[in-house]
């Protein structure tokens, strides 16, 4: 479960595709046309407009910019608390791992004395062990659920984000920014509202993702099955956002791109020691004191790139 939750962190933006698929294909109506009109929808134009202003950056910097902004401002600190969180919860498997053997116990010697059958023995220790974990939670101030917070902000703050960038690409807030778009771009890109025709971004952003997925699947930890499922959904889901981030406005696949890139960022900073304990992060069992080390010697023992 715990490290589930890292996965899950690290690959948030393949988890909207249907959202971008919608996005791409152009359609005002329904229920997209409705989203793309909400207010924190504008408020997300508004807020790009400004920051470009007052910044005086051409637009492709604005948006890389503010994506960066977005992702340390808001999304850091709440990472930092979700691996707090984690961390807690990983300390904790030897107490329930201790507490669940005494109790199964305990209720094996109750139900000789009761005559309980298997069956209701079984529904009393799962009832009482339930008890003592929820306990545990609440004792340590790190209920599962609330790592979930991280997931809750980063993914409509990404997808109210991408919609702001589609309406300026498309005019939908007004055409002057538009018309700035369109010559806002740099290097291969210069047309923020046309599609990357090289697919160099789209291709950049699906390698990142992988890349994203692969280091923390080569974690030293032991995976269940469920794990490996959702690990290979995040690979697949990686490779499929390269043809849809083909098809929406270059400012939209930029986006993604800078925001995917300070993701990977931020979680490898979260793993070094020094601002580990910086964030009041426990220690745990899994930590290591050269995590970027592990991580590289993790990815040339897996992949084979070693001689």
């Amino acid at each position: 479960m715990v490290r589930m939750w890292r996965l899950a962190r690290a690959s948030r933006p393949v988890t909207v595709a249907a959202v971008v698929a919608a996005s791409a294909s152009g359609s005002p109506g329904g229920w997209y046309g409705w989203l793309a009109q909400t207010a924190p929808v504008h408020w997300a134009e508004g807020g790009l407009v400004a920051l470009q202003a007052a910044a005086g950056l051409p637009w492709w910097a604005a948006i890389v910019c503010g994506g960066a902004a977005l992702r340390t401002a808001v999304t850091l600190p709440l990472a930092a608390h979700q691996s707090r969180l984690l961390a807690k919860l990983e300390n904790l498997q030897p107490e329930i791992k201790k507490l669940s053997e005494r109790l199964r116990y305990e209720v094996s010697v109750r139900g000789k004395q009761l005559g309980w059958s298997d069956k209701v023995a079984r529904f009393h220790f799962k009832k009482n062990l339930r008890r003592i974990i929820t306990e545990l939670y609440i004792r340590d101030n790190c209920h599962p659920f609330k790592a979930t917070l991280l997931v809750w902000v980063q993914i409509p703050m990404w997808v109210f984000v991408s919609l702001a960038l589609r309406n300026c690409s498309v005019g939908a807030l007004n055409s002057e920014v538009q018309e700035q778009f369109s010559t806002g771009g740099t290097l291969w890109f210069t047309d923020l509202t046309a599609p990357d025709s090289t697919w160099i971004l789209p291709v950049s952003l699906g390698l990142l993702n992988l890349l994203i997925v692969e280091i923390f699947a080569s974690q030293k930890m032991e995976v269940s099955r469920f794990q490996k499922l959702a690990t290979n959904f995040f690979r697949v889901l990686s490779v499929v956002m390269i043809p849809v981030a083909a098809t929406v406005p270059s400012s939209m696949a930029l986006y993604w791109l800078s925001s995917s890139f300070m993701g990977l960022s931020h979680n490898l900073l979260l793993r070094s020691p020094t601002f580990r304990r910086l964030c009041c992060i426990p220690r745990t069992k899994s930590d290591s004191d050269t995590p970027y080390r592990d991580i590289v010697s993790a990815l040339t023992t897996r992949y084979g790139f070693k001689k």
